[in-house]
């Protein structure tokens, strides 16, 4: 089992999508009426041909006008109905949640409860809509109060780029007593900030929220003709991997990732959780995994509050690093929900990608913004008309004609107009009779303070106001993209991206899992396994601890094994050999093997290791012959190889009788090697002489800088090569050190300032403020083996590092300030001024003076032939990659 198995959900939806999608492309207008027509008629009607009408019918409804959102505007009609209801009770103030229900109801044909949940989850994203009042926490999973105790309203965000009555289409509701939007005007990727999760008939639909600022930047990108590439981000935060997200499409995965660090050796803390779950559902999880045996826990406390903090207690024995590999595999501490983008275009149904998404609204942000220009240029060039005409309706005294007893109304309003006919040349369009009658309309005081001068600036400010609209119209690609601007400046802070995106390396199951069963094995009769049935077997013997989903490799004594699947009870084969849980990969333990080739052949010798085959197919390590078998037989973890005394079977003309042999002299072959003649004469028996040391050499350990992890696989930087008893040196920015081992299960933090093998004898220097004496001061020590994690400076938390150096002759420079700010500045020889000391000690006072800086310079150069490359913490140490034989990265990052 190499990851954790995941379960793809709505397989069903997704396999029938593309036939309910051809369906609905044949449905045509003339069904109308079929439903009157199949109640009134009496003819017989076949079941399959209504079946078929009547659920192509039910899943149009269902996807159309429930489950899957527009691309317009990117809400379901329950969204879209809320948010229009919410814009015709809008007055600044908050309403309650119950009001707001009542008035969507006059548009939405379903019940209430669809409603207000719709509206809880609007307000949990915090985007389109205000709240006030408990509702609800997606942290805890914790429902929203009752609709009468709480209260919403439209966000300032959502009255900018969702509403504009003159760039609406409307419908009646499902009534005819109102009008609705088919869409509302939406000026924003609405669909990929909030996301959405929708089941239809058929089909689904499932899009994962994305980064507000971060799509305001693509779509600026894809305006600009530049590439771009949007990554989801979920509220709860997390860790995620997106290298299989596929753009969003059918097919495409995203595995997610709880955040869990070690709070100490026995105490793990979860501080962000996978989206979609909450604390009770992933608590849940941890304790059946615990039941279960895959995981060893003691108990979990779940203290959050405004942030999540779910606190798992370790039993004494327990490495917290396995522990965290296996809550990634046997809980719900990783997830990896699948992605179908599923979106009403063309009122249809249609798989697409969340680029194509973006595009999509970004085009029509484009030409929104167009014809919100184009009606206001309309509506300036109608103001600037009717200005116009009033200027000379006052400038010229046209208005004296309505002064004129003696004419009729259609005479004055006839006069009025013949009055203009030298100025329409002014004018840029033709002068109605509405026009003139309602300049006819003003008051007559009006007509006393008219002010020419005041117009005329009016006229000017039009002008210019249409001007600068024609611009924004000819550059409408450039308005777009100072629109997203703007919009990312006045709305985008406090919208950072919370989901941490890594790659995340593969957890093998087979070694985080606890070992939660023994193995037994009647090695006579050839049964192995955990059941209670072969525990009480008076022939079988105790093995090893093994976990429930462990293979086994099982060698016998004609030189045949087999790799199996550990069970309750199986049979395997009689005369066994060696039996072990067998891991996969393993290329450092070996097994070293004597064996006779046949009935009378030669005594044959082998080293061999097995990496992977097959499960539960023979295999033999001997060269095949028939009567084969193994005299010596070892399996050695590190690559050890012993020395044996082997005594031989007397017969004439033979010298040695005894001869001693070292497996160290042999080298390591593959599995399918013959190997190589021992001896031609019979063996009496073979002891072991002595235990050897492994003939492997160190393993050569690098470090993954994106998880964090130790590797042997060349990813990353290379610490060196360790020997059993070889530790790593770990120190961090905030002035703690200590050791590990350099088991590969291994996690480290995020601050890592230096990581390195161990050398006791290598001399660091660090200078620091010492926040009690406030001081700076400068000491030389050398790091131990300390497990724990210990401060190397002062322990006041007010105390901090301010530079340090691995030069083995360091120089620091120190510059002055306050009354000593003129003084030259000074450079000290690290050597010469304080002795190496331990960890613990204080140090040594930099200066008497008050000092503004200080910082390590160039080091000395006092014997040149010994010199080795170091650097300072923000450089990089170099040590030759011995799997390229050139020089990478290492060390101090």
């Amino acid at each position: 089992m190499s990851e954790k198995i995941e379960q793809e959900s709505n397989s069903e939806e997704l396999e029938n999508g593309d036939e309910i999608i051809s369906l609905l492309n044949e449905e045509t207008s003339e069904q109308a009426n079929k439903y009157d027509s199949l109640v009134n008629d009496a003819e017989t009607h076949r079941l399959s041909g209504m079946f078929k009408e009547w659920f192509l019918d039910y899943a149009s409804y269902v996807i159309l006008e429930r489950a899957v959102p527009h691309i317009e505007d990117g809400l379901k009609p329950v969204q879209r109905r809320i948010l229009h209801a919410m814009k015709l009770l809008d007055d600044g103030r908050f309403n309650k949640v119950a009001n707001i229900i009542g008035s969507t109801m006059q548009f939405h044909p379903h019940g209430d409860a669809s409603i207000g949940d719709a509206l809880v989850q609007l307000g949990q994203k915090d985007l389109m809509i205000e709240t006030q009042g408990n509702f609800g926490n997606i942290l805890t999973g914790d429902e929203a109060a009752a609709p009468r105790y709480i209260e919403a309203r439209l966000s300032k965000f959502a009255l900018e780029v969702a509403f504009n009555s003159k760039t609406t289409t409307w419908m009646d509701s499902y009534d005819g007593r109102n009008k609705e939007p088919v869409t509302l005007p939406m000026k924003f990727p609405l669909l990929l900030a909030q996301g959405v999760e929708g089941i239809a008939v058929g089909l689904a639909s499932k899009i994962l929220p994305h980064n507000f600022n971060e799509l305001i930047d693509a779509s600026i990108a894809y305006l600009k003709g530049e590439p771009f590439e949007i990554f989801p981000d979920f509220p709860t935060g997390g860790l995620a991997d997106c290298s299989a997200y596929n753009q969003g499409r059918r097919g495409g995965k995203v595995k997610i990732r709880a955040k869990i660090s070690k709070n100490d050796n026995k105490t793990l803390v979860i501080t962000e959780i996978p989206f979609g779950l909450d604390t009770s559902k992933l608590i849940d999880s941890i304790i059946s995994a615990n039941d279960k045996g895959k995981i060893k826990i003691k108990k979990v406390d779940d203290n959050t509050a405004k942030d999540v903090e779910i606190v798992v207690h370790l039993p004494a024995e327990t490495s917290a690093d396995v522990t965290i590999d296996a809550l990634y595999a046997f809980t719900d501490c990783q997830i990896s929900p699948s992605t179908y983008a599923c979106v009403i275009r063309n009122n249809k149904p249609a798989f697409i990608s969340v680029h194509e998404i973006l595009t999509s609204s970004a085009d029509q942000t484009r030409y929104l913004l167009g014809r919100e220009l184009e009606i206001k240029i309309d509506e300036f060039e109608e103001d600037w008309h009717y200005s116009s005409l009033e200027k000379i309706f006052f400038e010229e005294r046209i208005y004296r004609e309505l002064e004129k007893d003696s004419a009729s109304w259609n005479e004055q309003l006839q006069a009025i107009e013949k009055a203009f006919e030298p100025f329409k040349v002014q004018l840029k369009r033709e002068i109605t009779g509405e026009d003139i009658v309602k300049l006819t309309e003003k008051p007559v005081r009006r007509i006393s303070k008219f002010d020419i001068k005041k117009a005329e600036e009016h006229i000017k400010d039009v002008e210019g106001e249409i001007e600068a609209a024609k611009k924004s119209l000819s550059n409408l690609t450039a308005y777009t993209i100072e629109y997203f601007r703007k919009i990312k400046k006045k709305y985008g802070a406090g919208k950072e991206r919370k989901t941490e995106l890594r790659s995340f390396d593969i957890i093998k199951a087979t070694e985080v899992v606890m070992a939660n069963q023994k193995l037994y094995a009647n090695v006579k009769e050839g049964f192995v396994g955990y059941g209670g049935d072969i525990k009480r077997d008076e022939n079988a013997q105790y093995i090893c601890d093994c976990s429930d989903i462990d293979e086994i490799i099982v060698f016998f004594k004609n030189g045949k094994y087999i790799i199996s699947k550990v069970s309750e009870k199986a049979f395997v084969g009689k005369d066994i050999l060696y039996i072990n849980v067998f891991k996969r990969d393993d290329s450092r333990t070996i097994y070293n093997m004597i064996y006779r080739d046949g009935r009378v052949g030669p005594v044959m010798m082998k080293r061999f290791c097995v990496t992977g085959i097959m499960r539960d197919k023979e295999y033999d390590a001997t060269k095949g012959n028939p009567n084969s078998q193994t005299l010596y037989f070892s399996a050695n973890p590190n690559g050890e190889a012993e020395i044996l005394k082997i005594y031989y079977k007397p017969r004439p003309r033979l010298k040695k009788t005894i001869e001693v042999f070292d497996f160290s002299a042999q080298s390591v072959k593959g599995r399918n090697a013959g190997g190589s003649i021992l001896s031609k004469n019979a063996i009496h028996k073979i002891v072991l002489k002595e235990k050897g040391e492994s003939t492997l050499g160190g393993q050569k350990i690098w470090l993954d800088h994106e998880q964090n992890k130790l590797n042997s696989e060349n990813r990353g930087l290379y610490l060196g090569e360790f020997f059993p008893n070889d530790k790593i040196l770990v120190l961090t920015k905030q002035a703690y050190y200590y050791t590990t081992s350099f088991d590969l299960v291994n996690r480290y933090e995020d601050d890592i300032m230096v990581i390195k093998k161990l050398d006791p004898e290598e001399v660091f220097t660090v200078i620091y403020f010492d926040a009690q004496q406030k001081l700076y001061c400068v000491k030389r020590i050398t790091f131990d083996k300390s497990v724990n994690k210990e401060r190397f400076i002062d322990e006041d938390a007010a105390s901090y590092l301010v530079d340090f150096s691995a030069d083995i002759y360091p120089q620091i420079e120190v510059t002055f300030a306050g009354k000593h700010i003129n003084h030259k500045p000074e450079r000290i020889d690290v050597e010469e001024f304080v002795p190496v000391k331990n960890p613990r000690s204080r140090g040594r006072r930099l200066s008497s003076r008050e000092i503004g800086n200080a910082k390590f310079v160039e080091p000395l150069d006092k014997n040149p032939a010994e010199e080795i490359l170091h650097s300072n913490p923000t450089e990089e140490i170099l040590h030759p990659n011995p799997a390229e034989g050139t020089p990478i990265q290492t060390s101090l990052l």
